[in-house]
């Protein structure tokens, strides 16, 4: 075990709030009518990156607490959500998105699921204990151990990765700088 005093729970609670601040920022623009829609050589558009992001956020949170995913958001083992829900292989590791709106929430939708999980990590990580934090889980195809602490600033890092693909694809759909 890790050595506890390395996580506080309110501070990487707000790691996790802050992280979705920061991504929203580059959603600006996404609405119903490109929120699938693809570029040549970009490997996921706008919906899909909401859904794939939540899905590993609550995972995440099943780390640190005992829960099912909440139906509300997703359809657990299925590769085909609708206009309220995700399904789970639609957007989980190694899913292949695909620009066929039917097959994920409305916009609107996928920025509350999004928050909804934001939310759920959150809330489950303040209610923690550093010596909870300091433990090992699995997480990762082929990981290892590692702090749950660290698996939760890991999560945060995950909206940045995920931030720079949608600038990549902002780019390629020409809509422009996010902050203009």
């Amino acid at each position: 075990m890790t050595n506890p005093a390395l996580y506080h729970p309110a501070s990487l609670a707000q790691t996790v709030r802050v992280s979705r601040v920061l991504f929203e920022r580059f959603i600006k623009g996404f609405d119903d009518s490109n929120r699938t829609t693809q570029a040549m050589d970009m490997p996921n558009h706008a919906a899909w990156s909401m859904g794939h992001m939540a899905l590993t956020l609550h995972r995440g949170a099943e780390r640190l607490i005992d829960g099912p995913l909440p139906e509300t958001d997703f359809i657990e083992g299925s590769d085909q959500g609708d206009a309220e829900r995700f399904g789970t292989e639609s957007v989980c590791y190694g899913s292949v998105p695909t620009d066929d709106p039917d097959r994920y929430p409305s916009w609107a939708r996928c920025g509350q699921i999004f928050g909804n999980a934001v939310e759920r990590l959150a809330t489950t990580v303040e209610a923690s204990t550093p010596e909870a934090l300091a433990e090992l889980t699995q997480w990762g195809v082929g990981g290892g151990g590692i702090p749950k602490g660290d698996l939760v600033s890991r999560l945060a890092f995950h909206h940045g990765t995920h931030a720079g693909q949608l600038i990549d694809l902002r780019r390629a759909l020409k809509m422009g700088s996010a902050f203009s």
